[in-house]
């Protein structure tokens, strides 16, 4: 392992940190083999949150890093994109079960537009990550962040509810701007 290996362990990193935080969500929600006692609760989701904040850090960490480090490569590019799904999907699928009105709506939107630009990207055209896509995903990760937070203080349900949708109006704009660029790039 050398330096420049760095980028692609916080990568990886995130996907741990995901697979913990919808672990910690479900057991808060009393899912699972591991259910969170009722006086734990508070605590398990704070240490979701915690890893949740941590993980979306690293998004931006990796880049700089391959970046600072010259490490760029195709590995990074491929699991960058991967890690950003599963923290994203694990995050909205924990919440669901812990708080299905204040999450399902906008977060099946966002689960579904992910998958819809998934299928367009076999079709073997090049999508490069536009500039919005990438604001997209910070807003979603606020957004979740903040959906998360509710949980320890309910008075944040409003501003959560405002940013969940936002990330929803981002993520389906951009993959309507995905799938404009795809058919233009398929047009004879």
């Amino acid at each position: 392992m050398t330096l420049k290996d760095l980028p692609n362990l916080v990568t990886s990193a995130r996907i741990a940190l995901a697979v913990v935080v919808f672990a910690l969500l479900a057991a808060a929600a009393g899912l699972g083999p591991v259910a969170a006692p009722a006086a734990a609760r508070v605590a398990v989701i704070s240490g979701a949150l915690g890893l949740f904040v941590i993980a979306a850090l690293t998004d931006f960490v990796d880049g700089w890093l391959a970046r600072r480090l010259d490490a760029r490569s195709a590995l990074g590019v491929m699991l960058d994109p991967i890690a950003d799904k599963i923290a994203m999907v694990g995050a909205v699928v924990g919440l669901c079960a812990l708080d299905a009105p204040l999450v399902a709506w906008p977060g099946a939107l966002m689960l579904m537009r992910e998958l819809f630009v998934a299928g367009l990207r076999e079709t073997g055209v090049k999508l490069p990550v536009s500039q919005l896509a990438k604001w997209k995903t910070t807003v979603q990760l606020v957004a979740l962040s903040a959906a998360m937070a509710v949980q320890l203080a309910p008075g944040l349900r409003p501003a959560a509810v405002g940013l969940l949708w936002l990330a929803a109006g981002l993520t389906l704009w951009t993959g309507l701007d995905y799938l404009r660029r795809t058919l233009a790039a398929l047009r004879p």
